[in-house]
């Protein structure tokens, strides 16, 4: 069967799988503060879920994330790892979680077979945390990151949103703090995608997070296994001392190699975080359609996605459905 390739000759093999829109925090940058979750009815089940991955992977899709909302609070979640990662083609499943619920889960996920798995801290500050996440628990957050380690998981990746004037200062100690336990930083340049008003001047650029840590932590060069195709550039620090990732979303886009597509927790198919459109599969999903249909629904997605996200230019169109209705 031929890859899925769009029209720019991106071949996608990428499947961002979102199980739940509901989180237990409500980051400024991803959600409102209040909001209305979806029906549990909505929501695809383990199995739908299942069925939608082993109509794909003739298709060429054979990695996996799962995300939410908080993935964690969609329960007996190991159950829904253990289906994927028995499906004979997928070659790799993670996890991107906040952390919170992660210490009484991680073994679990572990022996379910799951192997890679991201935790977004943002800030170590308890009173910069609650301001960003508009919650307490970085305790929580910082117990679950050490019980994943513990369980099996290297290198456990800790995500954290840059914004200018709010986390400049969580950067160095969060470098420090990743270097001191083995874990693998990543910064992530602040984008449209939450409920509140878009504005580039919060963007805390790649370049500047660099020059911050190469001045306050430790020169870097580029990582010997970097990967010029995927999302984070990576850098390895001069000591020997760890690693660390920039996504640099904003100041230099990676729409041209981007091999993901996205399904989110009410089964809709869009071939962009920042898309506009979306394709229905639950419907075909419960309407027991054959794989034929379904993956007639991907391909047609896929052809028709875009060059970029348009974030610089005017033309940018901020997407109705927020960060946490789509899946990180």
């Amino acid at each position: 069967m031929t890859k899925l390739t769009d029209t720019f000759g991106r071949t996608h093999n990428n499947l961002r799988i979102s199980v739940t829109d509901r989180c237990n925090l409500r980051c400024t940058y991803c959600m409102p503060e209040e909001v209305v979750f979806m029906d549990r009815q909505e929501l695809l089940s383990f199995e739908e879920i299942a069925r939608f991955v082993h109509a794909v992977v003739p298709l060429g899709i054979d990695k996996i994330r799962l995300t939410g909302g908080e993935p964690l609070m969609r329960r007996d979640l190991s159950r829904l790892v253990r289906l994927l990662v028995d499906i004979p083609g997928i070659k790799d499943v993670g996890l991107t979680t906040n952390g919170l619920l992660l210490a009484d889960q991680a073994q679990a996920l572990y022996d379910a077979g799951l192997r890679r798995i991201n935790v977004s801290l943002d800030a170590l500050d308890p009173g910069r945390f609650r301001e960003l996440t508009r919650r307490d628990g970085v305790e929580k957050v910082i117990e679950g990151i050490f019980a994943a380690q513990q369980a099996g998981f290297r290198p456990v990746k800790v995500n954290a949103v840059s914004i200018r004037g709010v986390t400049e200062p969580e950067v160095v100690p969060l470098a420090k703090f990743a270097r001191e336990h083995g874990l693998e930083m990543r910064f992530i340049e602040y984008m449209p995608i939450g409920a509140e008003q878009w504005e580039r001047g919060k963007v805390y650029f790649a370049h500047e997070i660099m020059e911050q840590l190469e001045r306050e932590v430790c020169p870097l060069m580029p990582a010997e296994d970097y990967d010029p195709r995927a999302p984070a550039m990576d850098f390895a620090y001069t000591d020997g001392q760890g690693r660390v990732g920039i996504i640099a979303s904003v100041s230099r886009p990676f729409c041209m190699s981007c091999n993901r597509i996205r399904l989110t927790a009410d089964g809709k198919l869009r071939n962009c975080l920042f898309a506009l459109d979306e394709a229905d599969v639950k419907t075909l999903l419960r309407s027991g359609a054959e794989d034929e249909a379904i993956q007639a629904v991907v391909r047609r997605n896929v052809h028709d996605k875009w060059e970029g996200h348009e974030i610089n230019t005017a033309r940018f169109v901020k997407p109705l459905r927020t960060m946490h209705a789509i899946g990180g």
